[in-house]
């Protein structure tokens, strides 16, 4: 029961990370380009926290994983 949870959870959670990944890499790489030179290093670092943080964040809850709120006996 919690595996799979946990399954959908990662699934989700994981999305989310690349997704945040993504937009922060391309916000600065935007950033970067107009100072005429990309700082690769700057790029990376930041998207990778950023991937980090949101898998944290996820941990409170996704709003795609539905909790089970039955208990072991099906009450």
């Amino acid at each position: 029961m919690y595996l799979k949870n946990f399954k959908q959870w990662l699934k989700c959670a994981t999305v989310r990370a690349i997704k945040t990944i993504a937009q922060t890499a391309v916000s600065t790489i935007g950033v970067t380009a107009m100072m005429d030179e990309v700082n690769w290093v700057a790029v990376v670092s930041a998207s990778l926290l950023s991937g980090i943080l949101s898998m944290l964040t996820s941990i409170s809850g996704l709003p795609e994983v539905k909790e089970d709120t039955t208990n072991a006996k099906g009450n």
